[in-house]
């Protein structure tokens, strides 16, 4: 069975989070957002705590908030790193992203493969299917274990809200048509984990949301 552990870290109020499997305890650590050395010790020590093995870091995509910690957890735990293809660019200029924001960006490593050449991930017993979901930035991946109804959906869905697309390599219509085609054929019971704030469903975003009824 995967869990779910959120952490909002940074000036952004970003979520992170780790999916682990609570027999095998392999993890998966979901963009990274820990940039000071608090937030760095806070995912830390969750990890010894639960005593996890770090297998994979993902990024749904390469906005600085969701990379800051990239470093910090490839160095520390060696997982496998998977960003989006077409968000590469983003990623190589992690640092002209912090310049426009005032706040200063480690450099990421590489990634050891994209998100794009894989179907899904398996973690534990547990599978992780990859949704293509563009928009908020060029390449975009949000994350869907069927089985545990749950979605990752970074800043693609929120709760009554969607992703900016005034950022680097957004387009709304192109957003829509993704949470459309992607994310609302999916069960209504379905949990959504978002980038920023909180949990919601995809039958409530159906019903509530203002950017999609």
């Amino acid at each position: 069975m995967v869990k779910v552990k959120k952490f909002v870290f940074n000036e952004f109020y970003e979520n992170t989070y780790i999916l682990y499997d609570s027999n095998s305890k392999v993890a998966a650590v979901i963009d990274p957002g820990c940039r000071v050395d608090s937030e760095k010790n806070e995912l830390t020590f969750f990890i010894d705590r639960e005593k996890l093995q770090v297998k994979y870091l993902i990024n749904t995509h390469c906005h600085l908030d969701h990379v800051f910690g990239n470093k910090y957890v490839k160095e520390k735990y060696t997982p496998l790193f998977y960003i989006p293809e077409k968000d590469l660019p983003l990623l190589l200029n992690a640092k002209k992203q912090g310049e426009a924001f005032g706040v200063s960006v480690e450099e990421s490593p590489s990634p050891d493969g994209f998100i794009d050449n894989l179907e899904n991930l398996i973690l534990g017993e547990s599978e992780l299917k990859f949704l293509y979901t563009p928009g908020h930035s060029p390449g975009e991946f949000s994350i869907y274990l069927k089985d545990e109804e749950i979605l990752i959906a970074g800043d693609v869905l929120f709760k009554e809200g969607i992703g900016r697309t005034d950022l680097w390599g957004g387009n709304y219509d192109t957003l829509i048509h993704s949470i459309k085609t992607k994310l609302l054929v999916l069960p209504e019971n379905t949990l959504v984990y978002s980038g920023h704030g909180e949990e919601t469903t995809i039958g409530y975003e159906k019903k509530y949301n203002p950017y999609l009824t």
